[in-house]
């Protein structure tokens, strides 16, 4: 890889005149195209008498340098400037004119939860990507369907419930970072900086500012970190129902509507070959596979899986009919994906009603609809003898039916599993 020179003014000041001989100064260099050809990086010193090895460096070391030279030479020309500006955008240093890529083993985003008043959970999105340009456009995709609780039953409950990550799969920031107020960071390797940012999270986009540390770890690479949390209120995406939907789930109470988040976002120069970063546990950040890199699930994950499925309600019909509708399409993918991965069972599709109308009524309606499900099922390609579908009517409610919330509710599709027959 290519590398440049810093020159002392001795040497400048002979460049400058092209009918000056260099090599008194610089033995072997005998014109300006000459000197820039040789790939060495090295320091002329002012008596020119020796060459200082200067491989290794940072540009910061080498600016200083430069700098002090200034202080005691003349003006250093145009050919001072040139050389400085090969140093600057050289290929082995960051510059303000470089794209960044996020590193998703070195970069973390967590998020805290209060439950039942003083329960505090912590949380993890692991599968994180991003860019930021030379032009201080910056966007960080989050995979939520990565979301880290510890518990296979929680991070599907988290995915399904909470996030519905059938229709809402990603989370996304981005933000218009101005390089000039990054213009000292070379220098002071840490600065502190509010920076605005837009959060788009459940179909809905708002404006939110996070305190953050920005430090220079190495010529290549850039911490973005939190310097406290930052607040996201549930309500304000359109997920406070999806809270009760938690609290059901898992039979718990007083889940507080609003997430406390922390990050530490690593960027490296685009095209550089990232540093090991340290980190405060090893395997606690970075990358994790996702359900939709995994060829089969275990029976456990299945059932896991169709419990949290059933409770969603997002599987919509047409009011006293038993045509879907076609937002339901998101949900009946998902659970078309998931029988594929339990191919050792079989899933029965259950419908429900309210008590409105009469049972028999009622019945027929549950019938009707668990079949329309199973048939969208089967187009879809899920195996005729893997699936069957029974309806329940107004039976087995699971609220009291005496108001629209509840009724809602008893109004259901369930997926439930048994061993496939040989």
């Amino acid at each position: 890889m290519p590398q440049y020179r810093i020159l002392d003014a001795t040497v400048i000041r002979a460049m400058s005149a092209p009918s000056r001989s260099l090599t008194r100064c610089a033995a072997g260099f005998h014109s300006v195209p000459d000197l820039l050809a040789k790939q060495t990086q090295v320091i002329y010193n002012l008596a020119c008498k020796n060459w200082l090895s200067w491989v290794g460096r940072s540009m910061f070391e080498a600016v200083a340098f430069w700098r002090e030279a200034r202080a005691t030479s003349q003006s250093l020309g145009k050919i001072a400037l040139v050389l400085l500006g090969l140093l600057m955008v050289g290929p082995q240093t960051a510059s303000a004119e470089s794209n960044w890529t996020l590193d998703p083993s070195a970069s973390v985003l967590t998020y805290q939860s209060v439950k039942k008043n003083t329960i505090v959970e912590t949380n993890k999105i692991r599968n994180i990507s991003g860019t930021l340009s030379s032009t201080g456009d910056a966007k960080i995709i989050f995979d939520l369907n990565s979301v880290d609780t510890g518990v296979d039953l929680r991070n599907v409950r988290m995915r399904f419930l909470f996030f519905e990550t059938f229709t809402y799969p990603t989370a996304e920031v981005t933000a218009k970072v101005n390089p000039a107020a990054f213009a000292d960071l070379a220098t002071k390797r840490r600065v502190k900086t509010v920076l605005p940012f837009r959060l788009s999270l459940h179909g809905v986009e708002k404006e939110l500012e996070a305190s953050v540390i920005v430090t220079m770890i190495n010529d290549t690479q850039v911490s973005v970190a939190s310097e406290a949390p930052v607040a996201v209120r549930v309500e304000d995406y359109g997920l406070l129902p999806n809270i009760a939907k938690l609290q059901e789930a898992a039979n718990v109470t007083n889940i507080v509507p609003t997430a406390s988040v922390s990050f530490d976002f690593v960027f490296a120069v685009e095209g550089s070959k990232p540093a090991t970063i340290q980190t405060v546990s090893a395997g606690a950040i970075g990358p994790i596979s996702t359900d939709a890199a995994k060829a089969n699930f275990s029976d456990e994950e299945c059932q896991n899986r169709f419990a949290v499925l059933s409770r969603t309600g997002a599987i919509y019909f047409r009011p006293a009919s038993a045509r879907l509708d076609a937002k339901s399409r998101p949900l009946l993918t998902e659970v078309e994906g998931v029988v594929g991965k339990c191919p050792t069972l079989k899933v029965q599709v259950s419908g429900y009603t309210d008590s409105d109308g009469s049972s028999e009524a009622n019945k027929l309606l549950s019938e009707r609809r668990a079949q329309a499900v199973m048939d969208a099922l089967v187009v879809d390609g899920v195996p005729r003898d893997q699936i069957s579908a029974a309806g329940y009517g107004e039976e087995r409610p699971v609220a009291a039916n005496d108001t629209p919330k509840n009724k809602a509710l008893n109004r259901r599709i369930e997926f439930s599993t048994s061993k496939l027959a040989n």
